[in-house]
């Protein structure tokens, strides 16, 4: 049977075909719906500032604060989710003012569709490319709730007389990420009410985190699991009242190296103090601690595991669909690195999961080169694209070192960016990139989630991603914005049946190219090779 939570009922009729929700379903009325019910489904011309290679066109927006505030139209094609403004979601008024003060006019698309759902007191488990807008996704139904902005009609955490608990608990997987997410909710609340979100991150001082914890009271904590779980067990972090969940980058947060972090984490937000979390539960007595929100350009069957273990009965939440989670198929289209299948469903379904994982605007391709030569590969690449923010990615830190050292000595402009490196170094090296000292950015996965540099207009993977999903995370770094992007796989020939699987995954094309008298030329002489591996 559907559930039911403070008189909104989840539709039967979706839990029998579990077929997509609208934006009409979870009580909102878009205006979009309604006047262009008898239009046409083609979406409007418009005349945008740059060439899109795709007959289908969508919208693109960036995670950061400075791309939801673009003005202009949603092209939607007929997507269940569809809203002219922010005003059509149900947001409080106050919080609307500083959306509007801020430039956000237009919800995107991954937006219209998840605000909604995590207002009506959903779990969920939001997909879509980097760039898509995720981050206010989620912040913008929290700040509904919790926090100076919140709907002041809206109830509390059910126990009215306690104010001092946090509300909404924030795991980010790396500081940049967790400082990011910080910077973007203290846009929204002002100079005046930023003291309502606190920073745990890994690398800071300790102890003036539990002072500020202990003298500001926020509402909102943001960190890494680590910093977040050591305070927790000290006893410094109160998180038992807490209303949010919310699981950024959930993928790499299911790692070994987070595990105890993550189990103390996933145990003790939103549980009563002295409640046993063995003991079991109503749904609707779980549903009453704890909302959890996961979010992800990629979403691997660990993730749906998890979702449906952490979660009660959640929603995958996409640009243009959302449905039950118990719906999507054990080896289906979440799982982008496993085996592929010969199924033709599962292929469709599976191209359709990678639709979402990837921004629409890039282009892809690889070059073959001996392992000494990658770095002077890299070199060619930059100048032949006329490239001005690359970020290169590598896979060992010691040779990191050496890539920025080569490039350095043939004088491009490079830093490098990885975990061994202090605080002060690893914010100054980003802002040397953000204003254009450096060139090219050498870093590895980790450090690179929350790089939010609209300007990279080229990303080139030195050493190849693990798999299919990190390939999608690297190349999320370009291509933001609406902004053409290209991704460079440099690889030494063993390697070449690595990328043609994740061009099979992933159902984009890869080409092979080289870089010749200063220009990238595509060839196929690798063809027969490529057939010979496969």
């Amino acid at each position: 049977m559907p559930w039911c939570h403070n008189g909104v009922r989840f539709l039967s009729q979706v839990g029998q075909h579990h077929g997509p929700l609208t934006l009409a379903s979870l009580g909102y009325k878009s205006e979009f719906e309604s006047t262009n019910k008898n239009k046409s489904n083609k979406p409007k011309k418009h005349s945008p500032p740059i060439e899109i290679p795709k007959a289908k066109v969508k919208a693109v927006r960036s995670d950061g604060i400075k791309a939801a505030g673009v003005k202009k139209s949603l092209e939607i094609e007929s997507a269940p989710f569809a809203a002219n403004s922010f005003l059509e979601l149900g947001l409080p008024p106050l919080l609307l003012e500083r959306l509007e003060r801020e430039g956000f006019n237009v919800p995107t698309e991954v937006q219209s569709a998840a605000i909604p759902s995590i207002l009506k007191n959903h779990d969920v488990v939001i997909q879509s490319y980097t760039g898509s807008g995720k981050t206010l996704a989620y912040l913008l139904p929290i700040l509904s709730k919790v926090g100076p902005l919140k709907d002041k009609s809206s109830n509390g955490n059910g126990e009215s007389g306690k104010k001092t608990d946090i509300e909404a608990v924030i795991v980010a997987p790396s500081r940049e990420l967790g400082m990011q997410i910080v910077r973007e909710i203290k846009k929204l609340l002002g100079p005046s009410d930023k003291k309502a979100v606190q920073q745990l991150v890994g690398g800071a001082n300790r102890s003036r985190q539990e002072e500020a914890l202990r003298k500001n009271k926020p509402a909102i904590v943001v960190g890494t699991p680590g910093r977040i779980a050591e305070i927790s067990a000290a006893g410094k972090l109160h998180t038992h009242g807490c209303r949010f969940l919310v699981l950024d980058e959930i993928d790499e947060l299911l790692s070994f190296n987070f595990r105890e972090a993550m189990h103390r984490i996933v145990e003790h937000v939103g549980r009563r103090s002295g409640a046993n979390p063995r003991e079991p539960k109503s749904a609707l007595a779980t549903r009453a601690e704890r909302q959890t929100i996961m979010v992800s350009a990629t979403v691997p069957f660990s993730v749906i595991r998890a979702a449906r273990s952490w979660g009660h009965d959640p929603l995958l939440v996409q640009a243009k669909n959302v449905i039950p989670l118990e719906s999507m198929p054990a080896t289906g289209p979440g799982n982008l690195s496993g085996p592929m299948s010969g199924s033709s469903s599962n292929s469709n379904l599976q191209a359709k999961q990678a639709d979402q994982s990837l921004p629409p605007a890039l282009k892809h391709y690889y070059c073959v080169t001996k392992l000494q030569h990658k770095v002077d590969t890299l070199r060619r690449c930059v100048h032949a694209l006329d490239a001005q923010t690359v970020i290169a990615f590598m896979n060992n830190t010691r040779q990191l070192k050496d890539a920025v050292f080569k490039l350095e000595a043939r004088g491009m402009k490079a830093a490098e960016l990885h975990g061994d490196l202090g605080k002060l170094a690893r914010s100054t090296t980003l802002k040397k990139f953000k204003n254009g000292e450096v060139r090219v950015l050498v870093t590895n996965e980790l450090s690179a989630r929350g790089l939010d540099v609209a300007e990279c207009d080229l990303v080139v993977n030195l050493d190849l991603p693990t798999d299919s999903i990190h390939y999608a995370h690297r190349a999320g770094r370009t291509g933001r914005l609406g902004r053409r992007g290209t991704v460079v796989s440099i690889c030494e020939e063993p390697e070449v049946f690595v990328v043609k699987k994740m061009q099979k995954q992933l159902a984009v094309p890869i080409q092979a190219c080289e870089f010749t008298e200063g220009r990238l030329v595509i060839g196929k002489e690798e063809e027969k090779t490529l057939e010979a591996v496969r």
